[in-house]
């Protein structure tokens, strides 16, 4: 994947297809798309219903023959044709007037790091189909990474943990390279399937999707430590309605375990990484991004499984989209390094 930020600064769109939500950037204009990553489906005729937030208020209330999918995973396309439909109408005729009036428009698309080739291809294929001749692939940890602030251009080590849906990205960078990566398939799915086990087998409570809003606001809070909050589900015995009263402390153990995966891929970046940069890291700390990067207690955990602190991003959500729309501004400049003279 690229970084060369002449061929970006030619580039009109820039998208990050995220497992849990779509973003697009358009250039001279900000960000104009941040919907989530869903389609719903006709089974029996094949028609698109409905795209995005609409689509996934219709989650877990369809008919047999309306499904609601989800056609990104892990920032990895999984269903090209469905990801082309979502996206087009994800994107309204204004943007797609702009577009057209472009011949040869360029676009950027922020990719997991060490995405297959097939996977590029994927992304490659789903934004050609409207319309780009042209399709610049960046990593999602520097596109984050500028996102979130951080001098990437710089000679000096910089730490970036992407918390997504899906998985979790761990780098170091440095004069705008990454020198080592980890990912781990642990993000914020792998949290909520833990919370509503745990509910599962304390509780003898099902809880729906919908259902975790609650409990993730009182996990969250950081100044309510050993509070109780309320969730409403459905019994397991006798499949009827119940509100249980949930110890948020008990549910913050349970998804302890799922969040060790991320301290231990943190462990290995830091033993790849050279002992110069390390110890620039002991200094400047981690940064945290991605819309997963609040999950209750992970900054603390890696606080002190690591001895560096932790900061979370301004806009941890946004930050890969964003740092992609500064590369494609032309906001970065990179670091000239002029050979010396012989």
């Amino acid at each position: 994947m690229t970084l060369s930020l002449d061929q970006l600064s030619r580039c009109t769109v820039a998208v990050d297809l995220g497992a849990a939500r779509t973003r697009v950037y358009l250039k001279d204009t900000g960000l104009v798309v941040d919907e989530p990553s869903l389609a719903a489906v006709n089974t029996r005729t094949g028609s698109l219903i409905a795209v995005g937030s609409l689509a996934g208020g219709m989650a877990g209330r369809t008919p047999g023959h309306i499904r609601v999918v989800r056609p990104i995973s892990g920032g990895t396309v999984v269903d090209i044709e469905m990801a082309q439909r979502m996206l087009r109408f994800l994107v309204d005729d204004k943007i797609r007037r702009a577009w057209r009036r472009k011949p040869l428009l360029r676009a950027a698309v922020c990719l997991p790091h060490d995405a297959e080739p097939i996977a590029q291809r994927a992304a490659v294929e789903v934004l050609s189909a409207l319309g780009a001749r042209r399709v610049e692939l960046v990593d999602t940890l520097i596109a984050a990474a500028v996102g979130c602030g951080l001098p990437v251009q710089e000679p000096e080590a910089t730490m970036i943990v992407v918390c997504g849906a899906a998985s979790t990205q761990i780098a170091v960078l440095s004069l705008g390279s990454i020198v080592a990566a980890e990912k781990v398939q642990v993000g914020g799915d792998a949290i909520d399937y833990a919370v509503i086990q745990h509910l599962r087998s304390e509780y003898e409570l099902m809880l729906p999707s919908q259902g975790l809003h609650p409990l993730h606001l009182a996990l969250f809070d950081r100044s309510a430590r050993g509070t109780e909050a309320e969730v409403r589900g459905r019994d397991v015995a006798t499949g009827l309605s119940r509100t249980v009263l949930v110890n948020t402390a008990h549910v913050r153990e349970a998804i302890h375990t799922p969040l060790t995966a991320v301290l231990d891929a943190i462990g290995r970046v830091l033993r790849d990484c050279p002992p110069d940069l390390v110890a620039d890291l002991a200094e400047r700390g981690v940064m945290l991004a991605g819309g997963s990067a609040m999950l209750p207690g992970l900054d603390t955990m890696i606080e002190e499984g690591t001895g560096m602190f932790v900061r979370i991003a301004e806009q941890p959500d946004v930050c890969s989209v964003v740092g992609l729309g500064a590369m494609i501004e032309g906001k970065i400049k990179p670091l000239h390094l002029d050979p010396m003279a012989t």
